[in-house]
């Protein structure tokens, strides 16, 4: 354990906390009552505001620019900041809400203005989606399904050298815990030889790593591999929704459609790199 995993919030539901100790300090979008969607830190059971912070004037110089650019109603512009501002944020949160702050007693004094209860709030997708890529990364993953659909040649030869991706479901991105609907679409019966159309009886989901990338590059130049850690704005939980009976069918030769397009399910939370 690390001297940063050892610290001490004077927020005492974070101290020991499974997924919001003072040591993760994850970003995300929220609201609460119906008011505008804002940027927010997760610490134990309480959600920090950063408009309200802004506005208290509790941070200065590249953390108040870090903190003004994630209290808004999403984190692209806190993204493309770039790691330089993420961590000046990341290091006056840690001031901030450790249990030594110069600042704890007028903190503790703002109430819920800054700390608002996680379980009265409700949560937004992080950030616009503005692309959105499925990488084919796990060798046993891909093994596994490959043999629902080839049982004697599950690996293609191409998979172990060029990087396998899926492009174009950005559209159906949402946060988690928001209804996913079971699709319509084509299914080839077993010993048919035509398709019948109906809602799909095989709904899979696949715990996945979600990666949120921060700044880019120029269309058309490439991005060098010794360089892409510092693309990474940050990582989430990712649930991805399959009708695999859809699928079966629609995939062949160009892969799938209405079998992968219909949603996506993200984490509310992003956990930043320096995490």
């Amino acid at each position: 354990m690390t001297a940063q995993q050892e610290q001490r919030s004077w927020v005492e539901s974070a101290n020991g906390h499974s997924d919001f100790p003072l040591a993760n300090l994850p970003l995300g979008v929220f609201s609460r009552d119906g008011d505008q969607p804002r940027g927010g830190v997760a610490i134990g059971d309480y959600i920090l505001d950063l408009r309200a912070a802004c506005e208290a004037s509790l941070f200065d110089g590249q953390a108040l620019e870090a903190a003004k650019a994630a209290s808004d109603s999403s984190l692209n512009t806190f993204f493309a900041l770039g790691a330089p501002a993420r961590k000046a944020l990341r290091g006056a949160l840690l001031d901030l809400l450790g249990e030594g702050s110069a600042q704890r007693e007028s903190l503790q004094g703002m109430g819920e203005t800054l700390l608002h209860p996680m379980d009265r709030c409700q949560m937004h997708l992080p950030a616009k989606v503005g692309d959105y890529t499925d990488f084919y990364v796990g060798i046993h993953h891909a093994n596994n399904v490959g043999k629902l659909f080839r049982p004697d040649n599950p690996l293609l030869p191409n998979y172990k050298y060029v990087p396998i991706g899926y492009h174009g479901r950005a559209s159906t991105v949402d946060v988690s815990g928001v209804t996913v609907k079971r699709p319509n679409g084509q299914t080839l019966p077993p010993g048919a030889s035509e398709p019948s159309f109906g809602p799909s009886k095989r709904l899979d989901h696949e715990l996945e790593l979600g990666i949120w990338i921060g700044a880019g590059n120029a269309r058309g130049e490439s991005i060098p591999i010794g360089e892409a850690s510092s693309h990474v704005a940050g990582f989430c939980l990712l649930n991805d929704w399959s009708a695999r009976d859809l699928q079966a069918w629609e995939y062949q030769p160009l892969g799938p459609f209405l079998s992968k397009s219909f949603a996506t399910s993200v984490s509310p939370w992003v956990v930043t790199p320096e995490a």
